[in-house]
């Protein structure tokens, strides 16, 4: 590549922008304008990109809408019936409370769509359990909340799954159920770390629910619980569409939390509605700016570039998908899993349709492999989270994570080299990929 060229001054300077503090979406803008002012073409043609592909993409009003269903739920006491209701299923075993807390992420992985929103939610009131009375360490309990929430995405329904739609043309709701076994995957692994961990540390057992409560704390639950069967009995039966379905949720966690729990204030629904537009208005921007570099990407022919490059590897489709593996786990230590997304994965999608792989298959593995960046050092998102929530040292979550770390990469390697984990439940449903 010739140093001096337009894409390369503009790709620097996207970099030095980054650097200096400026969001990455505005680096994507300011970079593409300038790649367009040198390259003598119409400046004109970065907003007519950003525009059309805001505005003619209905699915991506199913991210803010999301967010929204997320913030709705966390200000009411939905989160606290929900654990409630987890630690009476699971709290009766060694190291019951580690146990509730990726449960408790399956159940919510149902309703927000968003790794950041699981731990946020539910991250202060996990962390409060399981360090009352010197039961865990701080940092293993932040450790593994940060790891639980890595779930929040894979099980439907998720954003980065809405995300990755918008640059791939695959069904979303394919997208969704093929995320389903990945997830539980996932969770299981977490609970085998748990399980090793609770018979060394020797981790202390709870106080058994008597089984005659078991019945009240799932009926005030229940309403809760029926959030996902909402969401998503709304998408598979045909009635709504994904992004319609996220208004719905939305709309019932909102009913739920005002009308049925009355836990609700005026100012709590106000102060949700901001935060959800803040987010939301962050992750567009990141979105508009990473429609424009691709335009750009796409007039210097990066993709079929590459695509040529990596077929004369002669690469098997396994040797392509281990290779995706390696470049993403990489590049989630130092980006955002949405940069990722928007800027490096559609270059990678014409060679992966060229060797024969299925778009839904790749699309989970994907996500799945973004969001063990969100817990991966030197800059996961949910390390740093969690070390604000939790208030320790980030070198000792750091070292309670990568055990974990260690399981959901195994578990990631079985989604690569068994897309029927991944594609089983779309092909019952009807998947014809």
């Amino acid at each position: 590549m010739n140093l001096a060229s337009p894409f390369s001054i503009s790709v620097v300077a996207i970099t030095v922008l980054a650097f200096l503090g400026l969001p990455i979406g505005h680096s994507m803008i300011a970079g593409s304008i300038l790649y367009l002012l040198l390259a003598g073409l119409d400046m004109g043609t970065a907003a007519e990109q950003l525009l059309n592909g805001m505005y003619n993409n209905y699915i991506i009003l199913a991210v803010p809408l999301f967010i929204l269903a997320a913030e709705l739920m966390n200000i009411g006491s939905m989160t606290e019936r929900l654990l409630r209701f987890c630690d009476a299923v699971v709290g009766r075993f060694r190291g019951g409370l580690a146990y509730v807390n990726v449960v408790q992420s399956i159940i919510f992985a149902g309703m927000s769509g968003s790794a950041i929103a699981d731990a946020a939610g539910t991250g202060k009131m996990m962390q409060m359990m399981m360090t009352k009375d010197g039961k865990y360490t701080p940092s293993y309990a932040a450790a593994l909340t940060a790891v639980t929430a890595v779930i929040g995405p894979i099980i439907p329904p998720s954003i980065p799954m809405v995300i990755y739609a918008l640059v791939s043309d695959a069904s979303i709701g394919y997208l969704f159920l093929g995320g389903v076994i990945p997830g539980l995957l996932m969770a299981a692994a977490q609970m085998g770390i748990v399980a090793y961990h609770a018979r060394r540390n020797n981790f202390p057992v709870e106080a058994p629910t008597p089984l005659r409560e078991l019945p009240g704390i799932t009926w005030r639950a229940f309403p809760s619980l029926m959030m996902p069967v909402v969401l998503l009995g709304g998408i598979y039966s045909g009635v709504t569409t994904p992004t319609e379905a996220a208004a719905v949720a939305a709309a019932y966690a909102l009913v739920i939390s005002v009308v049925l729990y009355r836990s609700v204030t005026f100012a709590d629904f106000y102060n949700s509605v901001l935060a959800s537009a803040r987010t939301s208005a962050s992750i567009g921007m990141l979105i508009a700016g990473a429609l424009v570099f691709n335009y750009v990407v796409t007039v210097e022919n990066i993709p079929d570039s590459i695509k040529v490059i990596l077929t004369s590897w002669d690469l098997s489709p396994i040797g392509f998908l281990i290779l995706v593996n390696i470049l993403l786990l990489l590049l989630g230590c130092v980006l955002e899993g949405t940069t990722i997304l928007l800027v490096i994965v559609p270059v990678l999608i014409p060679t992966a349709r060229a060797l024969g792989i299925d778009m839904v298959h790749f699309g989970v593995m994907v996500v799945v492999n973004i969001m063990l960046g969100l817990v991966t050092p030197p800059y996961g998102l949910l390390l740093f989270i969690m070390t604000r929530i939790a208030e320790v040292p980030l070198k000792d979550i750091v070292r309670d994570v990568l055990p974990f770390l260690w399981a959901m990469i195994a578990s990631l390697a079985l989604i690569t080299f068994f897309p029927e984990l991944v594609l089983w439940l779309p092909r019952l449903l009807g998947y014809q990929g």
